[in-house]
């Protein structure tokens, strides 16, 4: 169960930021298997004067980031975490007109007993 937070620009449209949030989603039903109707996602813009990022770090050519952060339990693989990578900027490139460039990817990981989806209660324990 991920919980994905995504900061985009405001200058972006509000079907190019839709289809960011669908690009993530869909990576994560690929690449680590997640069921399709486990989405919760939160979606922030910002004016660009509060995206500050490095243009040139690492060697890659930044423009106009977009900034995935996804919380999801831990147990994945490095190949799964590379494969979800790929699949994200892919998928957002191709739906979305992202830059690859663009595309900033983090991971938190955590246990089932740090997750309650409602109620109250801890679903993802036994």
């Amino acid at each position: 169960m991920p919980l994905v937070r995504i900061d985009a620009s405001t200058d972006r449209s509000p079907a190019t930021l839709r289809a960011v949030a669908d690009g993530v989603h869909r990576a994560l039903v690929e690449a680590i298997g997640i069921p399709a109707d486990d989405r919760f996602q939160v979606l922030t813009t910002h004016p660009a004067a509060e995206l500050i990022f490095d243009q040139q770090y690492l060697g890659i050519d930044r423009q106009d980031v977009v900034c995935v952060q996804i919380t999801l339990v831990r147990g994945r693989t490095e190949q799964q975490k590379r494969e979800l990578y790929r699949l994200i900027a892919a998928h957002l490139e191709a739906g979305a007109g992202i830059r690859p460039q663009d595309v900033l990817v983090t991971l938190t990981e955590n246990d089932r007993a740090d997750w309650s989806v409602g109620n109250g209660q801890a679903q993802l324990l036994s």
